[in-house]
């Protein structure tokens, strides 16, 4: 992505008149590689947590327990599903579904949309991050996370998963 899509997608990002919206109650998923990077750079372990699967913690404001002073502090290294957001995802044995969020839930869909180019720019670095992401999860853990619930979004593709093997 280069350097002035990502310029325009963190203005887009900045403008979000939800604080943070997507870091409320956010409990993304981490598979052992990212907890590795997250650790190495510094982020203390009691910043995790397994509840049926590995993941930040939320601090008692509701907020992931690395969003501070409004913004991520581990944006240059964050996990992949906050690298894919507003994209989501869903798994249904071979196939990976992959979602978007409405505007009500994240304004930058709107710019994205408007942006044919950053659409499909941060449309495949998503597709990309989920795919690692569904390969690295021992699938109990996949479970877990398909639970729960993703108000709010469309179906923008099916991707099969070519050759994939779930983890255990």
């Amino acid at each position: 992505m280069d350097d002035s899509l990502t310029e325009a997608l963190s203005r887009a990002c900045g403008d979000c008149h939800l604080g943070g919206g997507c870091c409320f109650e956010a409990r993304p998923p981490l598979c052992q590689e990212r907890i590795d990077i997250l650790l190495a750079n510094g982020v203390r372990q009691d910043a995790l947590e397994f509840a049926g699967y590995n993941r930040l913690r939320v601090k008692q404001d509701g907020f992931c327990v690395l969003f501070q002073d409004g913004h991520c502090s581990i944006h240059s290294f964050k996990p992949e599903t906050c690298v894919a957001g507003p994209f989501t995802f869903d798994r249904k044995g071979s196939i990976l579904q992959i979602f978007l969020k409405r505007e009500s839930i994240c304004p930058m869909v709107r710019f994205l949309k408007a942006n044919r180019v950053a659409y499909e720019e941060l449309f495949e670095l998503s597709v990309e991050k989920i795919v690692d992401l569904v390969r690295a999860l021992p699938v109990e853990e996949q479970e877990e996370i398909f639970k729960i619930e993703e108000p709010e979004t469309d179906l923008v593709a099916e991707i099969r998963l070519k050759d994939w093997k779930p983890c255990r």
